[in-house]
């Protein structure tokens, strides 16, 4: 009978010895921690490089170098054996009914609101919980590659597939200006406004900076180039200094926690734009906890920001949603 050749150009194995040598940059190193003679890891590696099809160490140098491809391979192999050698103890957990590890991307606008929340929900479902706070463009390439196991964010990644998607609250962009600053009403008043104060960014980096900026063209208003900001605290912290006007939304206005005395909200001239706010996770990985935790969040947003703001901004009421 004719042994069964595996399609995959590496297992595990192959990968601790190739990471071995990434720490080590030395075989006979490698070789020593991993309790193997260095003829048997010298052969993994060149295995590997031979299934590969790539040289994954610059051999001419001293120590030895990663080449650019073998970068690639270290950061991929690293989450693969990390996730390998965590599955004895998730399936343990998981007898007992309980997850190992989660790990979960929060966007920096519902930081405030929703962090301690959400670790004590995955905190009764988990052994150990990890909640990262950042840019939802972070999160989605941590998703991908297995570094989280769900996020909450702006993006909700709809051309990826094998992915579910779970709604939390759809908000409209808005004008936030200093408190003594005249509303403006139209398109062209907005461009006026523009040439009195400074139009505060949020940064190309952030998912809410690219759909205003988009925004802004479709307007055909070239704004000039001045502060930007990943965070909606730096921008609302320096209108409320009356350093300038923004577009914002009603939540990042919240997540600030500056106080509305030195600001002043409007509704945004134009055509109107708005932003979902969605709980993104692999298909059926982990059950129904992504519906349970999505449910437990928008309870949570309803009681603890969007009352207060439809209190706050009537004219929003029908928009917080």
């Amino acid at each position: 009978m004719t042994a069964r050749i595996s399609r995959l150009p590496f297992d595990l194995h192959a990968l601790e010895a190739f990471l071995a040598v990434c720490e080590a940059r030395s075989m006979a190193a490698a070789a020593k921690k991993l309790a193997l003679t260095q003829p048997a890891v010298s052969q993994a590696i060149a295995d590997l490089e031979t299934r590969m099809r790539v040289k994954l160490f610059d051999r001419s140098v001293r120590p030895i170098a990663l080449t650019p491809a073998g970068e690639v391979m270290r950061q991929r192999a690293s989450a693969l054996i990390s996730e390998a050698r965590q599955i004895t103890s998730a399936i343990r957990h998981t007898a007992r009914g309980r997850l190992a590890l989660i790990r979960a991307g929060l966007v920096d606008s519902l930081s405030r609101a929703l962090s301690g929340p959400v670790a004590a929900f995955l905190s009764e479902h988990a052994e150990q919980v990890s909640i990262q706070s950042g840019l939802t463009s972070a999160h989605a390439g941590a998703l991908l590659t297995r570094n989280l196991d769900l996020f909450i964010g702006v993006d909700d990644m709809s051309d990826v597939e094998g992915l579910d998607r779970f709604d939390l609250v759809s908000e409209p962009y808005i004008l936030l200006l200093p408190s003594k600053a005249k509303i403006p009403r139209s398109v062209e008043d907005l461009e006026q406004c523009a040439d009195k104060l400074p139009f505060l960014r949020y940064s190309a980096r952030s998912r809410t900076g690219i759909d205003i900026e988009r925004h802004l063209r479709r307007l055909n208003l070239d704004l000039p180039p001045g502060l930007e900001f990943d965070t909606p605290f730096g921008v609302t912290d320096m209108v409320a200094r009356g350093k300038g006007f923004a577009i914002s939304t009603p939540i990042c206005i919240a997540e600030a926690g500056v106080g509305e005395s030195g600001i002043r909200a409007a509704p945004l001239p134009g055509p109107s734009l708005k932003r979902t706010l969605t709980l993104v996770s692999r298909r059926q990985e982990l059950g129904t906890l992504p519906r349970d935790l999505t449910r437990a969040c928008k309870t949570i947003l309803d009681t603890s920001i969007l009352d207060g703001l439809r209190k706050a901004m009537p004219w929003l009421r029908d928009q917080l949603k």
